[in-house]
């Protein structure tokens, strides 16, 4: 994808205070000197068997990328694929009710949107927020000495191989569709509340892909202390039992000359801090004095949120797993 955006033009509107030149989450817009659209869009392939779910999972996902850059979500449009006469039309409406739920639940409103016939089910949403043009928070910002919170465990790809599987139990299941239904929106408050220097929500590129992407806007070096990061209930033994999705093996290529373990390599835990998320957690970068406060604030929502590292200078390397 970074060699197809190299061929496009980059837009010359100074108004767009953040586009697809920098690995930022959304697009910015400034209305005025007080108010700036936070524009993102977002969908995917369905990650659990029941539509209803896979509805309220779609949502959450699409709304993450606003409350990452700070933003307040207040307006969203459908957008689906559904094959012609495969599937009832009940299957569809319980996915659109999924959605329709978890908007419900963020303050959104979802106005419409566009749907088309397509062999594979497919469902997520473009959405719209609401933010101050001076209180932007990008990827780019991490400063040596910060500390680096997570807010969600990991795990949420390898559970989801293992279910496509048909292997996966009753509670790893309850634990897999509960973080990625939790919105990112508390997080996003209390960020705010708490002066962060960047951040970045966790998903397809897993965490080592999307802490390279903050490591390289900050020009810093991110160090992840791998035992720290929290795992949902199950995905452990999923690893160990082979439970990788295939882009677990692109995350891994992605990052591979811009990383190195200090301490011999924990093959598990570094299947895992590949492993590409769905509707994962935000990845915050924190003065160090406010690290202690902002994981208590977290943690009445959101009960993992954990230090997984630090910030330093720029080193030989942009990663560093210790």
């Amino acid at each position: 994808m970074r060699d197809i955006l190299e061929h496009l033009p980059l837009p010359a509107d100074p108004n767009l205070l953040v586009g697809f030149n920098g690995a930022d989450d959304a697009a910015v817009y400034r209305l005025d000197d007080e108010r700036a659209l936070v524009l993102t869009v977002d969908y995917f392939t369905p990650i659990v068997d029941d539509p209803f779910d896979f509805g309220r999972v779609a949502a959450a996902n699409a709304f993450s990328d606003v409350y990452a850059m700070g933003g307040t979500p207040f307006i969203a449009l459908n957008i689906a694929a559904f094959p012609e006469g495969e599937l009832g039309p009940e299957v569809f409406a319980e996915i659109l009710k999924g959605g329709a739920a978890v908007a419900r639940e963020a303050g959104v409103v979802v106005a419409g949107g566009h749907t088309v016939s397509d062999p594979e089910v497919k469902y997520g949403m473009s959405v719209v927020g609401m933010i101050h043009p001076g209180r932007i928070v990008k990827n780019g910002g991490a400063r040596p000495g910060d500390a680096l919170v997570l807010t969600k465990p990991l795990g949420t790809g390898v559970l989801a191989t293992k279910l496509k599987a048909g292997r996966l139990d009753d509670a790893s299941y309850a634990a897999l569709v509960g973080s990625m239904t939790l919105l990112n929106k508390r997080a996003s408050e209390i960020m705010r509340e708490h002066e962060v220097h960047a951040c970045t929500d966790i998903t397809g590129f897993g965490l080592l892909g999307h802490a390279l992407e903050m490591a390289e806007a900050s020009d810093v070096t991110l160090e992840i202390a791998a035992s720290q990061v929290p795992v949902l209930p199950g995905a452990i033994e999923a690893i160990e039992e082979r439970f990788i999705p295939g882009g677990a093996g692109t995350n891994r290529i992605f990052v591979y000359d811009s990383m190195k373990w200090v301490r011999p390599k924990d093959d598990t835990l570094d299947h895992l801090l590949v492993d590409p998320q769905t509707s994962g957690g935000l990845f915050v970068a924190v003065p160090q004095e406010r690290s202690d406060a902002f994981v208590a604030a977290l943690r009445a929502t959101y009960p993992n949120a954990a230090v997984v590292g630090r910030v330093s200078a720029k080193g030989d390397v942009r990663l560093r797993i210790v």
